[in-house]
């Protein structure tokens, strides 16, 4: 694959809210402070929801293309995720983001196959693999 450039733009738009675009997406996003700092606002996309969503989300789609690929046949899948926010050595860090999918399967003897497609997928998350942030992968696969 060649190297791929993705296209941001941010406008501060008043106290500690912005507004992100990109030009290849129809959506903007307003971001803010979260509200645990100092005039945060709550109700709004904060930098630490969206570090977590990327995780979330890169691991969603590397799971679909493994499970393709696998053929892996599945009902639902869906993923809770948290994002842990710490202070370590006088600096604020992400230290970890658990993700909790939740895998729908037809057949119980398909179990383990979809286990170790979930454990390849977190492996494989190009997201994960490029942050220092440590990733668990805390999954429940359903028959």
């Amino acid at each position: 694959m060649e190297k791929h450039i993705y296209h941001l733009n941010l406008s501060w738009k008043e106290g500690k809210v912005g507004q992100i675009s990109s030009p290849e997406l129809p959506e903007k996003i307003t971001v803010a402070t979260p509200p645990e700092f100092e005039k945060g606002v709550a109700g709004i996309w904060s930098p630490e929801h969206l570090f977590t969503a990327s995780v979330q989300s890169c691991f969603m789609t590397t799971f679909l293309a493994v499970a393709e690929y696998s053929k892996l046949d599945f009902k639902e899948f869906s993923c809770r995720a948290e994002g842990v926010l710490e202070k370590a050595d006088g600096k604020y860090l992400m230290t970890e983001v658990i993700l909790y999918p939740r895998l729908v399967i037809a057949s119980e003897d398909k179990k383990e196959k979809a286990q170790r497609i979930l454990e390849k997928s977190e492996a494989a998350c190009l997201i994960s693999n490029s942050i220092k942030t440590k990733v668990s992968l805390k999954a429940d696969v359903v028959v």
